[in-house]
């Protein structure tokens, strides 16, 4: 089985991820991640040497990749893999995968995402709450239809990552 777990930058995907792959057993793989192995460079510099339309190619490329795994993997996609290249209908398409969106409410990613900002690059340039809460929201509109297509959805706010990881397992199994 694939479990392909989606969601806004900061909802916990690839900790989530992890602690799902050691609870089952399964093989944790994070979509940038092994982007920026097989491409040998970081995403953010895919995007800046190669272009957006160049990494989304590469990122449903590798997704689908994936998707054909025989292997029982925990599959960590990036806040914007759903929203591309019909990759969310790759997902939902494919049998023995089963979805799930790590949601997130506007407020919880804003607080987050206002002290990780340092490390995202995406983000790294705003510089007030009322700026970041304009950015992901703006973002969150446009991409809810794709992450509510998800067949589970998994309320995060105000959760510990083990309580999170806890309701994912009872939900799927």
């Amino acid at each position: 089985m694939i479990i392909v777990l989606m969601g806004y930058m900061a909802s916990g995907k690839s900790t989530i991820g992890e602690r799902l792959a050691e609870k089952l057993n399964y093989k944790f793989i994070d979509l940038d991640d092994l982007i920026e192995e097989k491409e040998n460079a970081s995403v953010s510099e895919v995007f800046k040497t190669k272009g957006e339309i160049y990494f989304r190619k590469q990122e449903a490329l590798y997704l689908r990749e994936q998707l054909q795994s025989k292997e029982n993997i925990i599959l960590s996609v990036g806040g914007g893999t759903p929203c591309y290249s019909d990759n969310m209908k790759a997902i939902l398409d494919q049998k023995n995968a089963k979805s799930v969106y790590l949601r997130a409410s506007l407020p919880t990613l804003v607080e987050k995402l206002m002290r990780k900002k340092s490390t995202r690059p995406l983000i790294a340039h705003i510089e007030t709450e009322e700026a970041m809460t304009e950015f992901i929201g703006k973002h969150l509109f446009e991409r809810a239809q794709f992450y509510n297509d998800a067949e589970f959805k998994i309320a995060i706010d105000n959760k510990s990552k083990k309580e999170v990881t806890k309701e994912v397992l009872k939900t799927l199994f």
